[in-house]
Parts: structure tokens; sequence; C-alpha cells
């Protein structure tokens, strides 16, 4: 028991240490890099903007900044980037544009350029799939600003800018391509009338397109007759959009203006993080709990009254001698514990809904507390990583017990197929849709070196912690059955038509389904539509539900498949509430037809194959959760009854 516990501990210390270490890796600054806090308030504060990925929803596929006839700095520097960055594709790299602090900055030139076939050819294609270029600055994302059609002193933030628009020109039928060639960016930042030092905000820009013009040869002080000579501006609406033609010179340009804010550093986040839609979400959770009362009450009745009633006559029965005949779920009492066919897969897939259960779980905790913040890039995803592979203890464990249970003698077996039947599954899946990636030049084509630290976590963490698992496991003592088991397996009589196993077990998987679409409407957008999702507290109290509908589902048809005489529970328990991930991916199907707007065959095909995989998560969670369920509550009914 002191090893167990021993055990226990050091897992826990270890997960705890990874979790820690993925969230300080990209926390946020006090202040800004490489800067003292007496040196804040100075005005040559530099403030160094870093470029991220090209994104586009049409396409899902991110691209780096520099894939694009863009300013080059005097060298380009990859930023570290922590497994998660990796997996979402982010290239986090320095750009050419150098911000003072408190000096603001008008027309500034940046670079001129002159677009050859190739990189013509490039940018148009990026511009017809809707390419936002994404940027950083002290690790705020640039938003550009929009207003609310619905609400007139509400602002809505939109992601990076567009690459370029689309459209005609003094009159012109033909459509041509822009690019937006000038920035003007605004950093917000708060002072602090105490130590009188400056932190940054808020960082949004606004987007133009503006052919620049000059007089007579480029030179450093050249003058753009575009800008005002006075304010050193661009005169808005007076000059034509930069055209992306062959052979065109592109002058690139910026502003800056700071304004001061009362958004205190703490909160600068608040605005990207504030979702409008509150109302959305607890109109979610009250459905959710209206669907668990209706569900609670079906199973209170069946406990409470039914099943009551059911023991008491059974019990009854028992004292008076002339009674010979049983009838109803007692009378299977002596097969209802009988091994089911493929035990070894269905030991397998409960561990590994148990590792994704416990996975999901602390997860969610530390999320709720804040841990996992959408400041910290990539902390989520690698968090989610770490945990599984550590859960790996209680997913070897848990199959392990419910292997000895079934008469089961080669441990090592049940542990090997535990490790890796599901992750070798998501692994092959993930090869083939990275190498889909790979081929479109994608920033998100996993590296070589990533795809060895993914290796790492299944074969050194997880599949090790597998084999632990397991054999601490197989030593408890054997789980004693309630009742004793026949020999001779009864025959099953014949069923109704409602109570076809497949016709139950897609009526199962229904009312699970129901507490979670909401949420995952929002999820999806966050994942496909590049948004942020950071409502982690109302996923929480989803997931909650969840359990308890799931569980309860499984135990009120278990319940009615056991009257009818039919014992065999063990896969249909399972499958009961893992059907709901069937409609997820229906749903997931739904959301492709009618929000996204992808034309192209190969991000299809990335679409459907992640949400494969989450939908083949849900699955084992689902089913082990409903597994769980009946498992406890035959036991239990069993338990309760006297039987000779």
């Amino acid at each position: 028991m002191a090893r167990e516990l021993l055990a226990c501990h050091l897992w826990l210390s270890i997960s705890l240490c990874f979790l820690f270490l993925a969230n300080i890796q990209h926390g946020t600054c006090f202040y800004l890099p490489g800067v003292a806090p007496e040196d804040f308030h100075k005005g040559d504060l530099l403030m160094r903007v870093k470029v991220n990925k090209l994104t586009s929803t049409k396409t899902q596929l991110p691209y780096s900044y520099y894939s694009l006839p863009y300013c080059h700095p005097d060298q380009i520097v990859d930023s570290a980037e922590n497994l998660g960055e990796v997996l979402r594709g982010d290239r986090i790299e320095n750009s050419p544009y150098v911000f003072k602090m408190r000096e603001p900055r008008m027309c500034n030139v940046l670079c001129r350029l002159t677009l050859n076939a190739k990189t013509a050819k490039e940018l148009k294609e990026k511009i017809d799939d809707e390419y936002r270029v994404n940027m950083i600055l002290d690790n705020l994302p640039l938003v550009v600003p929009l207003q609310r059609p619905d609400q007139e002193s509400s602002l809505v933030y939109l992601h990076g800018f567009l690459v370029g628009l689309k459209g005609q020109y003094s009159g012109s039928k033909e459509e041509k391509h822009f690019i937006h060639n000038h920035l003007t960016f605004v950093v917000k930042y708060h002072r602090d009338p105490v130590t009188e030092t400056s932190r940054i905000v808020g960082f949004e820009v606004k987007p133009f397109s503006v052919k620049h013009e000059y007089e007579g040869d480029w030179d450093e002080n050249t003058r753009l007759t575009t800008c005002d000579p006075h304010a050193r501006k661009i005169v808005s609406g007076s000059e034509p959009p930069q055209e992306v033609v062959d052979k065109k010179e592109i002058i690139f340009t910026y502003d800056v203006e700071l304004q001061e804010s009362d958004v205190k550093w703490a909160s600068r986040w608040d605005s990207y993080l504030l979702m409008a839609d509150d109302q959305i979400h607890w109109f979610s959770i009250i459905n959710s709990l209206m669907i668990l009362l209706f569900l609670s009450g079906m199973v209170a009745m069946i406990m409470l009254r039914t099943l009551y009633r059911d023991i008491s006559k059974y019990n009854q029965l028992e004292t008076q001698e002339d009674a010979q005949e049983e009838t109803g779920w007692k009378l299977v009492h002596g097969d209802v514990f009988r091994p089911p066919e493929n035990s070894d897969l269905l030991c397998v897939y409960v561990g590994t809904g148990v590792q994704f259960f416990g996975m999901i779980l602390v997860t969610m905790i530390f999320a709720a507390l804040g841990f996992l913040s959408p400041s910290n890039r990539g902390g989520l995803m690698t968090a989610m990583l770490l945990l599984w592979a550590l859960m790996g203890l209680c997913g070897g464990y848990s199959s392990a017990r419910l292997y000895k249970l079934f008469k089961g003698t080669e441990w090592k077996r049940i542990a090997l197929k535990t490790a890796f039947m599901f992750p070798a599954i998501a692994f092959a899946i993930f090869f083939v849709l990275n190498a889909l990636i790979w081929g479109q030049k994608s920033s998100r084509a996993v590296p070589f070196g990533t795809m060895f630290a993914l290796v790492f976590l299944w074969f050194g963490i997880s599949v090790p912690l597998v084999f632990v698992g397991s054999y601490l496991g197989f030593k408890k003592p054997v789980i004693e059955d309630p009742v004793k088991t026949n020999k001779i397996a009864r025959q099953i009589p014949e069923q109704a038509w409602y109570m076809n196993p497949i016709f139950a077990i897609l009526i199962g998987g229904i009312l699970p389904f129901g507490p979670v679409f909401i949420e995952l409407f929002f999820i999806l957008t966050s994942i496909w539509l590049h948004q942020f999702y950071y409502i982690f507290g109302f996923l929480f109290i989803v997931f909650l539900i969840l359990i308890v509908t799931c569980a309860e589902i499984t135990v009120v048809l278990c319940y009615f498949q056991l009257c009818s005489e039919d014992y065999l529970w063990w896969w249909r328990s399972y499958l009961t509430s893992g059907s709901s991930a069937l409609y997820l991916f229906l749903y997931a199907a739904f959301y492709f037809f009618t929000k996204l707007e992808i034309t192209k065959p190969i991000s299809g095909v990335l679409y459907f194959g992640y949400m494969l995989l989450l939908s083949y998560a849900f699955f084992v969670v689902t089913g082990m959760i409903g597994f769980y369920a009946c498992f406890l509550f035959t036991r239990l009914i069993y338990s309760s009854v006297k039987i000779d």
C-alpha cells in the first residue's frame, strides 16, 4: 500500500511539474523583453513586433509569414515554441516593424519590393483564399476592431488583417487583386501613476491599400507624395489602391499611434476573451439541466419504486416454500456476470477511456482555475498531451483490474494492447494527415523533431506508465461477484423490437449528446474559425452534466434489458453511451456544410480526419462512463437480493 501511495504521489508531482513548465514557457511578461522596469518610461524604448502564421478559414492551412513577399529584417530569428504551438502551426518570427515608446510614427517607409510572376501569383492565391496576417506585440495578438451592426457601442475584434482585397476600381468591370501595404498600428498603453511606468494593453491595426508615389530617384530621404507633407499621413481615399501585378513595385509603409488607456495590464486580455453571447451558454446549461432532471426522475422512479419493490418481492418469495419460479432481472442472476465475448478488447477500451477521462478532468480543472490562459500559446494542447501520457498509469490499472475479473492471466498482453491500440490508430491517422499538410508546404506540417517528441511521449512515458499501472492493478485481489455464475449459459428469450441492441444503443446516445451540442458549436468555432475559447467554467459544468447523463441513461436501459431476461449487458452498456460519438461526428459534418466555407478537397480531408479522431476519443470516454455506471448498478442490485 505504501509503495502504491508513493507511486501515485510521484506521478502527481511529475504531472504538476509538467503543467508548470508548460504554463511558464510563454507566460506573459510584466515588462517588455530585455527592458529594465526603470527604463520603461523612456522615449527611446523599442517595441519589437513579431509575426506569426498566415491563416484562412477557407483552407485551414496556415503558412509562414515570410512565405509571401513581405519586408524582411536583417536576420530572421525564430522564437522558441512549445509542443502545442508547433502542432497548431504557429511560426513566431521577428519582423522589421520596430516602434519607440511614446513616439508616434506617420507614413514610415518599411521597404520597397518588386513582384515577379511567382510572387504575384502567390499573393493573388492568398487574397482569393482570404488569408489573414497575424502579428504579436508584447504577447498580445494583433486585432482589427469592427463596429457591431446591432450594437453601436460594442466592438468586435477580428484576429489579424487580410492580406488584401479583390474587387473593382474606378468603374472597371474586371476584378483585380489589391494588397494591404499600409498599416496604421494603434498601440494602447496604461500608465501607472505610482511607478511612472507604462505597459502595453492593446494592439490594433487598420489596413489600407495605397499605390505610393514619389518624385525623383529612390533613396533614404525620398518623400512619398501620397503622404500629407505636414502630418506625414496617408491622404485617405485620395489615392488609388496598390494592385498586385507582375513586375509591379510595392512600397510598404506604416503608421504608429499611441493611445493611453484606462485598461489595466492585468485586464488587457479581457477584450479578447469576453464573450458577447453568455446568454446562449446559460441556455445550454439550462437545457442540459432539464435533460438531467428528466433522466434523474426516471432513475429515481426505477431505484426508489420499481427496483425497491422488486427486491422486496424477491426476498419475500425466498421465505415461501412454494416459491419455485423467478421472474424479471433476478432470473438471470446466474449469467449476468458471465465474461462477455472479446473481453480483452473491452478491457482495453475501458482502460483507454479512463486514461482520456483523467486527462480531460485535470485539464478542465486547471483551465477553469486560469492556469491555461490563451495568453500562453499552445499551453492547453501541451498540457493535454502531457497529461494523456501521465494518465497511462490509471488506464493500465483499470484495464488490468477488469481483465483479472474476467479470469485473465496474461496481464502483460492486456497492458501492451492498452498502451498501443488507441495511440497507434490515432498516430496512423495523424501521420497521413500530416503527410497531406506537408505536401501543401504548410507551416502546420509537424517537423521531424516534434514527431520524435510525440513518439517519446508515447513510448517513453505513456507505455511504461501503462505497464506500471497494469502491474499494480493485477496485483490487487480479484473483484468478487455478488452471485455465482452458472456453468451453462441460459437461452435469451426473443426480445421485443424496441429492445433490439442496435435500436437501444442508438437511442441511448441521443440524450448524452444533448447537453454538449451547444458548447460543441463554440468549440468547433474556436478551432476552425480561429477564435479564442476561454469559457472553461461553462465547459466544466457541461462536462459534469455529461457524466451524469451518460451514467443515468445507461443504467435505465440496462435495467430494462435485464428485466427482459437479456444478460448481455457488458458491451451494450459501453456502446449505449458511447454511441453519442456518432451524433458528434454527424453534427461535425452538419457544421462543415453550414458554417464553413472550405472548398479545397485536402482541407475537407483534414477537417473530417481530425473530427474523426475527436469523435473516437469522445466514444471511449463516454463509453467508459456508461460501462462503470452499469457495472456498479448491477453489482448493487444483485447484492441486495437473497439468492441460493
